[in-house]
């Protein structure tokens, strides 16, 4: 290789780098584009409850009810932010949307996860994807992924990061 050729990869390295750094943490909420394609039918995966119990992820979504599915880490800063808009949706369509928080099996433990429970409770269920067979079915790549299901458990929306309107996603089903 020539010594150029060199240089120019040498000065790529750091912008690489950063920028594989920060792009995910950058993204834009955007209708499929992450996860699964719009339509796809929701898979179902294997996954622990908290107390070590072998589950089975559509058995938390509810037939005939729109869910949302956050993959989530008890460390994701971005995952803190859209608490508030998790804790309005239980809040105000508890009884009409499924929620389900899948804590995704790395750097955190069931233990960290039940702490954070006790903190602060938002009234869903969460899952522990110990084995990243969720992460692989949904392919959520990252945390603060949102994935939205029609009533059909038909992805309606994905998301990711912060300047999500989880909200909104689920409305338009409901009005809809």
């Amino acid at each position: 290789m020539s010594t150029q050729k060199m240089e120019l990869f040498r000065g790529l390295s750091p912008i690489v780098l950063i920028a594989v750094l920060v792009f995910p943490s950058g993204l834009e909420a955007q209708s499929g584009g992450v996860s699964l394609a719009l339509g796809t039918e929701g898979p179902t995966a294997e996954l622990e409850d908290l107390e070590g119990n072998a589950v089975s992820l559509l058995d938390y979504v509810e037939a005939g009810k729109p869910a949302v599915l956050e993959f989530w880490a008890t460390w994701c800063e971005q995952c803190e932010a859209l608490q508030p808009q998790f804790d309005e949706l239980q809040a105000r369509y508890g009884e009409q949307v499924s929620v389900v928080a899948i804590a995704v099996g790395v750097s955190q433990s069931v233990r960290r996860v039940k702490r954070h429970i006790a903190d602060h409770d938002p009234g869903y269920p969460y899952l522990f994807d110990k084995r990243g067979a969720a992460v692989r079915a949904y392919n959520a790549t990252t945390t603060s992924i949102v994935v939205v299901l029609d009533s059909d458990g038909k992805v309606a929306y994905t998301g990711v990061g912060t300047d999500q309107n989880v909200i909104g996603a689920v409305e338009s089903l409901l009005d809809g």
